[in-house]
């Protein structure tokens, strides 16, 4: 099959793909790659010889991208992220390829369920939620729309974690999702790049000399990311550290065994764990390594590509583009200053404008906590000369202000890359705004608070590098994986179409009002949670009502994303039925899920405090059953594509002005959910394109919430004037949920009482009265399923094509590739 003629757009004749063809591949790749027999292959056995026959046809579409945008020597642009949370590749990559069907009757065929060997794929956590996710989407649009890009992140060993659940309480455990082979990627043993850190610094004359330390090889892992039926894919490079010749065999023969090995173990910790602890100094320095050794590989990668095609490095910008995914990239724009000044001879003012027309950026959050800032103390151990380039942009850009912008001796403090005091800190989010041409916030309101709040003096200095690019989902992943029967729907009504072109869904509205089509829709969302009870009662041993209201609130445990006032009304709502049990009441099951960073004590007391009343309500006898709570454990990508499309109410209640964007909503909205929500993030665009009867917002508006900041916030008040609240909080503090230690939440609760920070008490009656218009709503349900069709219907807005076509358009200034030579 392998043919002569190399030029050809394909490296084999691709045969016309059929049951019998795909299962003669399946079974070779038993055979001859896993080496097991139809006979006694187990069902990962089977699962890891389908990845590789399925991966063949992506493999194609990958190296002719590959080389199509080599030919054309086109910009691209590389997207640097510490995340990626890609999920389960097989069920994505045969939609994308067009097999889904046809392996489904050619492992029928050989006694095997397709359904079954997909539920034993790893679904990898290289990432901790939005942000990982997001990542992802955007990588599946660059190979869809058939754009010259490349994603870099680290190929970590074990995932963020995985999460139990024991005595009530999140507990974890590693993560090992590589255990079980990872037969999707590549590794590419000639992409090794050498990372170094510490050492110190000297200068002779004004070239700047760094005379480094330590040592590490980068090693890359390529992942494909295959296009939706186009013949295209992108590829996600991953790097993992690798020790290379670090072996000392001396001091083996001695009998020294460990110490032999000591070199190596502690150089693999750089790509060992997702977000490591970081509330001690050493977990700190072990993340900051993490970010320089994704920078100082990516980059290195990137420069040997433009070599490859280029003979200068004049044209650099020209031809590349870098995006930051957060600040955690932002090591890249002194790396490459670096790079520019001592190694390719660069003038530095040169340099510098080579390196802004390289770089933009994308900030995530309006929290100033949340923007990294690293201690000078300890950039100066382990990245002298980075931190040596940073003060000397540092003086750059602040002799710029003073002379074209002001003298004034506090803005200029308010702006400078480094931030003075006990501990002198550089502000990671200040050096991404200085060294990009645009910075982007993800919605149209957390854009706008960008330039008036935390970016507002950047913005006074460079008013044209701000914009917006609101945040998207891929409609492949998030309908046609998620939720097939609503994705065979829409193919029904509209055609295939939608699935590129998110916009179609619109269609569907001449259809809004048929009684086949909403007996459709209704029908399809209880098969969905029929699905989803079946796996609680599964996995947790509780049994759910498909029947009743299905309120879901999963993402991240942070105080910001106000878990505990879920808490809070679940707690009223459970008293009020109590109080009153001859009222109508509504069904209600109540299901959240999501972890909390390791150290993130107040966050960890929440999933506690959620299990213990639970564990109280699941068990009381009284609500007949028709009031359930669940914490389902270890949230994942591949669990949130059975929780989502089963979501009656999407849980969106985040303090208004905290949340950037989130893509939660916009998934749960297109698979049919109702949200519940604040005036914060992506929230406000849903509002504008679904209409305000078919959302339940409440809560106070970014507005009010700076207002009674400013007027000197008092929870306590709002704790005894509202005395449903009162009642609640006091129940948690004297031990009503956790008998058995009374005093266990005693510190989260009077901490809200005095330091509610993100206002849960402030906007509880608002949120109570809001739920009981769900009540009300979800009662009558033939208006119930009119919102659920709006929802669905109005979300052609929210692709992640629609998010990468602006970016490409509008930041990178990238076109897609002609792949129809």
């Amino acid at each position: 099959m392998i043919m002569d003629n190399f030029d050809s757009p394909f490296l084999y004749d691709r045969p016309e793909v059929n049951v019998d063809s795909l299962k003669k591949t399946i079974v070779y790749k038993l055979i001859f790659l896993i080496g097991r027999s139809p006979k006694e292959a187990s069902q990962r056995d089977w699962l890891n010889a389908t990845l590789y026959a399925v991966r063949d046809f992506v493999t194609e579409g990958w190296i002719t991208t590959a080389r199509e945008a080599r030919a054309e020597d086109s910009r691209r642009v590389y997207y640097l992220s510490m995340e990626f949370l890609i999920g389960r590749t097989l069920s994505n990559a045969m939609i994308a390829e067009g097999l889904y069907d046809i392996a489904k009757e050619a492992l029928s065929e050989l006694n095997v369920d397709l359904e079954e060997i997909i539920e034993k794929e790893v679904d990898p956590g290289l990432g901790n939620g939005g942000l990982g996710r997001l990542a992802a989407c955007f990588m599946d649009s660059i190979a869809t729309l058939g754009l010259p890009g490349m994603g870099y992140g680290i190929r970590y060993e074990y995932g963020m974690f995985r999460q139990k659940i024991e005595d009530g309480q999140q507990v974890e455990r590693p993560d090992a999702w590589l255990e079980k082979g990872a037969p999707w990627e590549f590794i590419r043993p000639s992409k090794r790049f050498t990372v170094s850190f510490g050492g110190n610094i000297h200068f002779e004359g004004k070239k700047c000399i760094w005379n480094k330390g330590e040592e590490v090889t980068a090693l890359a892992y390529d992942q494909v990311i295959p296009g939706y039926k186009n013949d295209s894919a992108a590829t996600l490079r991953l790097w993992s550290a690798h020790a290379g010749e670090l072996f000392n065999l001396e001091d083996f023969n001695r009998g020294q065994h460990i110490a032999a090995v000591e070199s190596r173990a502690s150089i693999k910790n750089l790509s060992r764990v997702l977000y490591p602890d970081d509330s001690t100094w050493n977990g700190r320095e072990l993340r900051l390594r993490q970010e320089y050794f994704l920078v100082s590989a990516s980059l290195q990668d990137i420069i040997r590509r433009h070599k490859r095609t280029h003979d200068s490095m004049e044209n650099l910008a020209d031809k590349v583009a870098i995006h930051l995914n957060d600040t955690h990239p932002a090591l890249a724009i002194p790396e490459l200053m670096r790079i520019l000044i001592d190694e390719e001879g660069f003038e530095w003012q040169k340099a510098w404008d080579m390196t802004r027309r390289i770089f933009s950026y994308t900030c995530h959050t309006l929290m100033s906590e949340a923007l990294e800032t690293w201690p000078v103390e300890m950039m100066a151990k382990i990245l002298p000369r980075h931190l040596q380039m940073i003060f000397e942009i540092n003086d750059h850009f602040l002799e710029y202000v003073k002379t074209y912008i002001t003298t004034d001796v506090d803005f200029i403090r308010r702006v400078s890359l480094v931030e003075e005091g006990y501990q002198r800190k550089v502000r990671m989010g200040w050096l991404s705004v200085v060294g990009s041409h645009k910075v982007n916030g993800v919605a149209a309101i957390h854009s706008d608070l960008m330039v008036t709040s935390t970016f507002s003096d950047f913005a006074r200095i460079y008013p044209e590098r701000f914009t917006n690019v609101t945040n998207g989902i891929t409609p492949r992943r998030w309908l046609a994986v998620a939720n097939p029967q609503l994705a065979s729907l829409f193919d029904k009504y509209i055609g295939s179409d939608w699935r590129c072109d998110l916009s179609q869904i619109e269609k569907l509205k001449q259809y809004a009002h048929e009684a086949d089509f909403k007996h459709a829709i209704a029908d399809i969302k209880f098969a969905n949670k029929v699905k989803l009870a079946n796996y609680v009662k599964k996995t947790l041993n509780i049994d759910l009502d498909p029947h009743a209201l299905f309120d879901v609130q999963v993402k991240r445990i942070h105080e910001y994303k106000r878990q505990i006032l879920n808490v809070l009304h679940i707690i009223a709502r459970y008293n009020a039925m109590l109080e009153h049990p001859e009222k109508d009441w509504q069904p209600r099951v109540f299901i959240l899920a999501g972890k909390a960073a390791s150290a993130y004590y107040a966050a960890k007391q929440t999933i506690h405090l959620i299990n213990d009343v639970a564990n109280v309500i699941n068990n009381d006898g009284r609500l007949g059953g028709r009031l359930k709570v669940v914490f389902i454990p270890n949230y994942s990508v591949s669990l949130a594509q059975l929780i989502i499309p089963a979501a009656d109410i999407s849980e969106q209640i985040s303090l208004a002005g905290t949340e950037a964007s989130g893509t939660s909503n916009m998934k749960f909205a297109l698979n049919g959910a109702l949200t519940l929500g604040t005036l914060d993030g992506a929230n406000v665009e849903i509002l504008e394109n679904v209409g305000k009867d078919h959302i339940f917002i409440f809560g106070n508006t970014v507005e009010q919430v700076e207002k009674l900041r400013r007027d000197g916030y008092c929870p306590f008040n709002f704790y005894q004037e509202d005395v449903e609240l009162r009642n609640v909080v006091d129940q948690i503090i004297n031990g009503r949920f956790s008998e058995n230690d009374p005093n266990r939440y005693q510190q989260l609760l009077q901490g809200l009482q005095y330091h509610d920070f993100y206002q849960a008490f402030a906007d509880f009656r608002s949120y109570v009265d809001a739920q009981k218009l769900v009540d009300e709503k979800y009662k009558n349900r033939d208006a119930w399923i009119d919102s659920t069709i709006q929802n669905i219907v109005n979300m052609g807005y929210f692709s992640s094509d629609r998010t990468i076509k602006e970016y490409a358009e509008n930041i990178w200034h990238i076109e897609p590739l002609n792949l129809e030579k």
